[in-house]
């Protein structure tokens, strides 16, 4: 994580460790980073076309397991036989389906800040949800605009 200043502004990229499909929660990267930068608006932005980003609730684990549930079942591998029409299968059964849930989800989050610290709820934190079967870093880029 590398920090630049911008008249006014900061920049930096988390770099996030998956295992799998799932949520990875790095809402406390997030709000160290922001730590005592008063107001302003938070923008983060993952950099690949086959995961996304959430803000979900945070408490209960159950809530994360029945997302990935869904939406495996809403858009399953290309073995699954509903998926036989889909023709982007050359990185495996989980490609193309990783990319159609990237393109039903947000890959980009806007976030108040207020008083150095983000603006969620009691319950919300903030994922990056992994829509591949293999490992990967992710990177997310991260733009915050002082007021």
């Amino acid at each position: 994580m590398g920090i630049r200043l911008h008249s006014g502004s900061m920049q930096t990229r988390f770099s996030i460790s998956t295992h799998g499909q799932g949520l990875y929660e790095f809402t406390r990267d997030v709000t160290r980073w922001v730590a005592g930068q008063g107001d302003g608006l938070l923008t983060l932005f993952v950099r690949h076309t086959s995961c996304s980003l959430l803000i979900q609730e945070n408490a209960d684990p159950e809530v994360q397991s029945d997302l990935r549930a869904y939406f495996a079942r809403l858009v399953p591998p290309t073995t699954d036989p509903s998926m036989a029409y889909l023709t982007h299968t050359y990185e495996g059964p989980d490609d193309m389906p990783a990319h159609i849930k990237a393109a039903m989800m947000p890959v980009s989050l806007s976030i108040p800040v207020s008083a150095g610290r983000p603006v969620l709820g009691t319950w919300q934190g903030i994922y990056l949800f992994e829509h591949r079967d293999a490992r990967h870093t992710r990177t997310v880029a991260a733009h915050f605009l002082a007021d």
